[in-house]
């Protein structure tokens, strides 16, 4: 039996990817207490994302590439690369990544290793999301604001630093990333006909751990 841990280092076709829609998800519950208030908790710790990428089909060569990246996954199976057309940068989405948009931790004089985040938010409500997937040629860090040499280790998502910098200095990445995910259905079904007509596919597309 093959397993979800088995992960396909190859991008899904970009032209379709910067058509597709979707977002993040949350989970969380929500309970009516008999005052009338609410008691909410959180269902998941991380947000996951939700992908559509049947609206980024425009021609039938679309829809060709699709089908053939479909069946080298093995449909569901295999988990891929996808490049989310919003949300693909360390920075905003116009601006090019520096080594100092995000901060990863602070040196202790020791540790030489820092988890690849990016944050959402400000202060105590800040939410930090792993980054399992960055693009190697954009990858860029900084010690202290200083550019640093590294290594990535990808199978833990870690800046491997050449040095482990001093107690309080700030360690900061820059980078553009992509997305893990595997196909969230079991087939991909259209007819020429009304493909033509304008009826799109709906290929849903779900963001895995790795």
């Amino acid at each position: 039996m093959s397993e979800l841990a088995s992960f396909h280092d190859v991008l899904f076709p970009p032209a379709v990817s910067f058509g597709a829609t979707g977002g993040p998800e949350r989970r969380n519950e929500i309970v009516a207490l008999t005052s009338g208030r609410e008691k909410r908790n959180a269902r998941l710790a991380q947000s996951r994302r939700r992908y559509d990428a049947g609206t980024g089909i425009r021609s039938l060569e679309d829809l060709h590439d699709v089908v053939a990246f479909f069946e080298a996954r093995r449909g569901s199976l295999h988990a891929f690369r996808f490049r989310d057309p919003f949300d693909m940068k360390s920075c905003r989405p116009q601006a090019t990544p520096s080594p100092q948009d995000q901060r990863l931790g602070t040196g202790d004089g020791t540790n030489m290793r820092f988890a690849l985040v990016k944050v959402y938010g400000e202060g105590a409500d800040a939410y930090s999301r792993p980054i399992a997937r960055p693009r190697p040629e954009s990858l860029r860090v900084a010690v202290g604001g200083v550019d640093a040499g590294f290594s990535f280790d990808e199978e833990k998502a870690e800046i491997v630093l050449a040095s482990a910098p001093g107690a309080g200095i700030p360690v900061t990445a820059g980078y553009e990333f992509d997305v893990p995910v595997r196909f969230d259905t079991e087939r991909i079904e259209i007819s020429i006909t009304s493909f033509k007509a304008g009826q799109i596919p709906s290929i849903p597309l779900v963001e895995v751990l790795l």
